[in-house]
């Protein structure tokens, strides 16, 4: 049994020569971690700077929040609670009760939906062109649209008031849907063109080689890629459309916007019939981005692939 044993033992010319094999191995080379370091640290500031800015947002929504269902005492008192300590809907109550409030609202919302519904029919085909054709002027054009956001709401509503006053279309819905329609259309427009740019032009090819009409390949091979961008642009195009109020204060009079009816009534309002309207204005538009926010995170990917 000890000859097997010692069979198993390595000789001392067998030992030099492992040595000499182990000393003779190149050393490998320190890793570098510098590149990962710094991408951690990227990612760390990102994210800092993520719960930086929301913080910063939420902040003011919280604070209108919790103002709009505190009584009234509440709110005269000195230092202010910043935690829900006395909860009543009196102060909402009273602002959907007060005289404009509620048309001021369903004005709204149909300015909202008609001003979304006229930017996508004339947007999204005007975005498609820019991105799909080359024609005179292509670059111009897309700078003449940033030229009409550059021009103050003052320069439109004017003269759309004379123009709405000839043709007997002030102090109408139809005369607010047409103005914001006219704000928020370069913008969905340059921002449908930029998600169309990224659609494989090889998948509609392919879409019309398999006997699709180019109609039907933008509606069914085109269109539903691009769905995050026209979720952007809708969102854009909704909240411009209710927060706008100047130009609504401007072409109304009796058939006013939430905003414009706020706003004609904010100085002789109590603080907090002034945070209710600050929280009924805020909170359809979360609604409106809450509903539309899963196509920006579920598909967002869909036209880089």
């Amino acid at each position: 049994m000890s000859a097997p044993v010692s069979a198993r033992r390595p000789t001392g010319h067998q030992a030099a020569a492992a040595g000499s094999v182990a000393g003779s191995r190149p050393d490998r080379p320190p890793v570098d971690t510098a590149p990962l370091r710094r991408r951690r640290r990227a990612r760390v500031m990102l994210q800092i700077a993520c719960i930086v800015v929301t913080i910063f947002m939420a902040v003011p929504v919280y604070l209108i929040t919790l103002a709009a269902f505190s009584t009234r005492a509440s709110l005269n008192q000195f230092p202010l609670s910043l935690l829900p300590t006395s909860f009543s809907t009196e102060t909402i109550g009273i602002f959907l009760q007060s005289t404009g409030i509620v048309p001021g609202v369903i004005n709204s919302l149909q300015v909202g939906i008609a001003t979304l519904v006229l930017s996508s029919l004339a947007g999204i085909p005007a975005g498609y062109a820019i991105a799909r054709y080359a024609f005179r002027g292509r670059e111009p054009y897309q700078l003449f649209l940033l030229f009409t956001r550059a021009l103050p709401i003052v320069v439109l509503s004017v003269p759309l008031g004379q123009l709405f006053l000839t043709v007997g279309l002030y102090d109408s819905v139809l005369a607010v849907t047409l103005l914001h329609s006219a704000l928020a259309l370069p913008t969905a427009i340059l921002i449908t063109a930029s998600v169309f740019v990224g659609v494989p032009r090889d998948v509609e090819e392919a879409a019309r080689v398999f006997g699709c009409t180019p109609g039907q390949a933008f509606r069914k091979v085109v269109l539903p890629m691009a769905v995050p961008g026209i979720a952007a642009a809708s969102i854009f195009t909704f909240v411009l459309s209710w927060n706008e109020v100047l130009g609504a204060a401007i072409l109304t009079l009796n058939h006013r916007t939430l905003p414009a009816q706020v706003l004609s009534s904010l100085s002789d309002s109590p603080l907090a019939f002034r945070f209710a309207g600050g929280f009924v204005l805020v909170v359809p538009a979360l609604i409106f981005i809450f509903f539309m926010r899963r196509y920006l995170t579920n598909m967002w990917g869909s036209t880089i692939r």
